[in-house]
């Protein structure tokens, strides 16, 4: 009697699990309903380099399905299309130094860089949405684009992760309104004079890792 107890309640405990799982995973393919990836993983197809004469390939590597930038010298990888409306999100991490005690001290740099306009330069016209560790998510405009940007500074605070965890950064686009998410907590937004362009990574200074780079193209 006892052993049927034990096993009804094992087969109950499993049915639980199942259901915990399936509502994850329904959970995580709804939240990536829409998206198709802009980084196969695999290779830069679909992107193109700016980084002066510098050999690209001793910047930016894939490994396991991680872009891995090295930090030097600067410039960025960029989309071969341009986009207007969406929703770009991605995966990043610092490596973190060697010795490293307080995060206060590392000061990473590097960005996602959208709406860029013609030509391309180090650095051309768009909006960047900054990478840095410190000010991660911070939305103002570069290479004389104009716009009005806003940053919660406590928000990004609470929202970014230790150096050398991984976060998710997303970034929507709506008719030139850009909002800019760390982790699922929205940190800047505005809206300025550039409504469309490319999409790019920079490289600037330390070693950055992007994975899980996708794409949602809204109407």
């Amino acid at each position: 009697m006892r052993c049927a107890t034990i096993r009804r309640g094992l087969t109950l405990m499993a049915l639980a699990l199942g259901l915990v799982l399936f509502s994850t995973a329904a959970a995580a393919d709804k939240e990536d309903e829409g998206f198709k990836p802009l980084f196969n993983g695999k290779n830069f197809e679909g992107f193109k380099f700016e980084i002066a004469k510098a050999d690209p390939t001793k910047t930016w590597s894939i490994q396991d399905g991680v872009i891995i930038c090295t930090g030097k010298p600067n410039g960025y990888f960029y989309t071969d299309k341009s986009f207007k409306n969406y929703i770009i999100r991605y995966d990043w991490k610092y490596a973190r130094p060697a010795g490293l005690k307080d995060d206060k001290d590392f000061n990473g740099n590097s960005g996602l860089l959208v709406h860029i306009q013609p030509p391309q330069k180090v650095w051309p016209k768009c909006v960047e949405v900054q990478g840095q560790n410190k000010d991660h998510g911070h939305i103002f405009a570069i290479g004389g684009a104009k716009g009005k940007y806003s940053v919660d500074k406590d928000a990004q605070k609470k929202a970014i992760k230790p150096v050398g965890e991984w976060n998710t950064t997303e970034v929507i686009s709506k008719d030139g309104e850009l909002t800019a998410k760390v982790n699922g907590t929205e940190v800047s937004k505005g809206k300025g004079d550039l409504t469309e362009g490319q999409l790019g990574l920079q490289s600037e200074g330390a070693e950055i890792h992007f994975r899980n780079i996708k794409i949602k193209e809204l109407k």
